[in-house]
C-alpha cells in the first residue's frame, strides 16, 4: 500500500529559501526525504514523489527540450494540472533554460470556445513554442493552438518524451542559471482579450519564498502543507509549490475540480496528515462552511492546522467567522487565520497578519471608503451602525518591501489616509513579458508597482478596501460593489457568491446600478418579491433605484482561480447573455 511521504526529516537541516536560483533550492531539498503527495477526489493517495525524484526526472526532461532543439529562453506551455507530472515539467524547463507558462484547465470560461479562445490569446501573447497537456485535454489543445506558426511541438508528455531514448540525451549538458534569469511566466486569472504574462525572476521568486517561510509562517520542523489550490494561479503556484520546493515542505494536494465536488475532503486532509499549512480564498472557507454538517464534520480533527491563510480575493470577515463557528468545536482555532495580501506582480506575498492572532478588523464609515472623506480620523474608526463596514487587517509587509499609500498626485498620504497602494521590493516583477506599455502603466523607472488596490496603513498594518476597476461611481460618488453585494447577500435565498454589482449606461448616458442576481426559483410571484427586496435595500445605501437581472443559478462569471469577474458579467449582461 503506497504510503505518504512523510512530514519530519532527521537527514537535512531545514534552510529557508536562502537560494539564488529555483535550481539550487531543487537541489538542496533532493538532499532529504521530503516530497509531494498526491490524493484523489475520494482522499485517497495515488502519487508520491520524492524532491530527489523530481530533481532526476526534472534533469531529463531538461535534456529532452535541448535535444528537440529549443532554444534557451523559449516559451513552454503547460496545461496546470494538479499532478507531479507538471511539477516535473515544470522544473524540467528550469534545468533547460526554458520559461514554463502555467495554463488553466478548462473550468470557469463559458464554454470550449471561451476557454480555447484564452489559452491561444496567452500562448499567442508569451510566444510559446511547445505545449504540453494530459491526453484527454489533447483536442482542446489541438484547437487552441491552431494558427500559432512559432509551436514546434504539440502533444501529451508521452508523445515527447518518445522523441529520444535515455542514451541518447545522457551526455546532454545542461546550462547554468542565474539569479537574474526569467524562471517563468504568470498569467494573472483575469487575464482574456488582453493576457498580460508577469515576468518572474529566480531572485524575485527567491526573495518571495524567504518572506512566506520566514516571516510570513514561520516555518519549522514539523509543518506540513495541503492544498487545493491550482498551479496556473500565483497562490497556488509560489504559495504551495514553490515555496514547499525551496522551504522543503511536504505537501499534500487535493485537485481543484476535486476540491469543487467534495470541499470538506480538504479538511479530511489536513486531519488525516496533521496538516500545519493551509491557504485559500474567502470563497473556499464558505464553500466548506456550507457543506458541513454536525455529521459530516464529527471525525475531524483540526487541532494541527496552525497558519489557515486567507488571500486572493477581498477578505470577508463574516464568512470567517462562520467558519470559526462551524468547525471549532473540531479543532480550530480562531487565532490560527492569518490574513494577507498579495499579487502575482509581487511574485506573490506582499504582507501577513501576525501569527497567533486571528483576524483583526477596523469598522469605517462609508464616507471614507466612498472617497469622501480621505481621511479615518476623522471619522471613528470601529464606529458602530449601517454606515460602516468591516474591513479586514491584512497584515505587516514583508521586510523586503517599502510601501506607500499614494494619492492622485503620487504623494505619500502615511497613516490613517485613504489612497493607491504602490510597493517597492526585490519581489516585483521584470515587468510584463513583450509589453513595455503594459509595463510602463503600472511599474515606475525607480521600481515603485502601483497595484491598483485601494487601501490604507494603521499602525504598521495594510487594510484593503478594493479594486480601483470594480469601483462604481454614481452620481458623483463612490461605491464598493462587494458593500452592495454583501448587503443584497443577506436577503432570505441568497448565499455568498450570488450576486455581482456593476454599473451599466442609463437611458441618458448616465451609469446606473445593476445587481446580477443568481435565482434559484421560477415561481413568479417569489421572484418578483425578491427583486422587489434587493430593490429597496440598494436603494436604502445608494439613494437610488438600481436595475435587477435574476440569471440561473451558476452563470456569474468567474476567473480561472474562482473569483468573481465583475468586467466579464457586466459585458455579458450588456449583450444579452445572462438570462432566467
Amino acid at each position: 500500500m503506497l504510503e505518504p511521504i512523510a512530514t519530519k526529516d532527521p537527514t537535512l537541516p531545514r534552510r529557508l529559501a536562502d537560494f539564488s536560483t529555483l535550481l539550487e533550492a531543487i537541489e538542496y531539498a533532493a538532499k532529504g526525504t521530503r516530497g509531494l503527495n498526491f490524493y484523489s477526489p475520494r482522499g485517497e493517495l495515488e502519487t508520491s514523489i520524492t524532491f530527489a525524484e523530481i530533481k532526476e526526472k526534472a534533469q531529463e526532461i531538461g535534456r529532452r527540450f535541448i535535444h528537440f532543439g529549443i532554444e534557451k529562453g523559449s516559451r513552454v506551455a503547460l496545461i496546470a494540472e494538479t499532478s507531479d507530472e507538471f511539477v516535473c515539467y515544470f522544473i524540467g524547463c528550469q534545468y533547460a533554460g526554458l520559461l514554463p507558462v502555467p495554463l488553466p484547465l478548462p473550468t470557469s470560461f463559458g464554454g470550449r470556445e471561451g476557454y480555447t479562445s484564452q489559452l491561444n490569446q496567452q500562448m499567442k501573447s508569451c510566444g510559446a513554442s511547445v505545449a504540453v497537456s494530459a491526453s484527454y485535454m489533447l483536442p482542446l489543445l489541438d484547437e487552441a493552438t491552431s494558427g500559432l506558426k512559432k509551436m514546434k511541438f504539440v502533444g501529451t508528455s508521452t508523445t515527447f518524451e518518445a522523441q529520444a531514448s535515455l542514451k541518447e540525451i545522457k551526455s546532454i549538458t545542461l546550462p547554468e542559471a542565474i539569479p537574474e534569469d526569467l524562471a517563468y511566466l504568470q498569467y494573472s486569472s483575469g487575464s482574456t482579450r488582453f493576457p498580460h504574462g508577469v515576468a518572474v525572476t529566480h531572485k524575485s521568486l527567491m526573495a518571495n519564498c524567504v518572506g512566506i517561510g520566514g516571516e510570513g509562517m514561520m516555518l519549522n520542523d514539523d509543518d506540513r502543507a495541503v492544498s487545493w489550490l491550482p498551479f496556473y494561479h500565483d497562490m497556488g503556484l509560489v504559495g504551495t509549490l514553490l515555496s514547499p520546493i525551496a522551504n522543503q515542505v511536504t505537501t499534500d494536494y487535493l485537485a481543484t475540480e476535486a476540491f469543487a465536488r467534495r470541499p470538506l475532503q480538504w479538511l479530511r486532509l489536513i486531519s488525516k496528515n496533521r496538516g500545519t499549512l493551509a491557504y485559500s480564498p474567502t470563497f473556499g472557507y464558505d464553500i466548506c462552511t456550507r457543506r458541513a454538517s454536525p455529521t459530516k464534520i464529527a471525525d475531524l480533527d483540526l487541532s494541527s492546522w496552525r497558519v489557515a491563510g486567507i488571500g486572493g480575493d477581498m477578505i470577508r470577515a463574516d464568512v470567517l467567522t462562520n467558519f470559526l463557528d462551524t468547525f471549532a468545536d473540531v479543532g480550530f482555532r480562531a487565532t490560527t487565520f492569518v490574513p494577507s495580501y498579495g499579487l502575482a506582480e509581487c511574485t506573490l506575498a506582499v504582507s501577513f497578519a501576525r501569527l497567533d492572532t486571528g483576524f483583526e478588523i477596523d469598522l469605517v464609515h462609508e464616507k471614507v471608503l466612498s472617497g469622501e472623506e480621505k481621511c479615518l480620523k476623522k471619522f471613528k474608526v470601529n464606529g458602530s451602525g449601517a454606515n460602516y463596514r468591516s474591513v479586514v487587517n491584512c497584515g505587516i509587509p514583508i521586510s523586503e518591501y517599502e510601501l506607500e499609500i499614494r494619492d492622485e498626485d503620487n504623494n505619500d498620504l502615511g497613516e490613517y489616509q485613504i489612497g493607491r497602494v504602490c510597493v517597492r521590493g526585490a519581489s516585483v516583477m521584470a515587468g510584463y513579458f513583450q509589453d513595455p506599455e503594459a509595463t510602463k502603466s503600472c511599474l515606475s523607472e525607480d521600481g515603485w508597482l502601483d497595484t491598483g488596490d485601494i487601501g490604507y496603513m494603521k499602525e504598521g498594518s495594510l487594510y484593503i478596501i478594493g479594486r480601483i476597476k470594480d469601483l462604481i461611481i454614481i452620481n458623483g460618488k463612490n461605491h464598493w460593489p462587494q458593500d452592495i453585494e454583501w448587503a443584497v447577500e443577506q436577503l432570505d435565498d441568497l448565499r455568498s457568491g450570488d450576486t455581482a454589482a456593476v454599473s451599466i449606461p442609463g437611458d441618458q448616458d448616465e451609469e446606473i446600478p445593476a445587481i446580477l442576481v443568481q435565482c434559484r426559483t421560477r415561481d413568479e410571484a417569489e421572484r418578483a418579491k425578491m427583486e422587489h427586496r434587493i430593490k429597496d435595500t440598494v436603494h436604502s445605501m445608494l439613494g437610488i433605484s438600481p436595475v435587477v437581472a435574476l440569471i440561473p443559478p451558476r452563470s456569474l462569471p468567474r476567473t480561472s482561480s474562482g473569483k468573481l469577474s465583475r468586467v466579464k458579467a457586466r459585458k455579458q449582461y450588456l449583450e444579452g447573455n445572462l438570462v432566467l
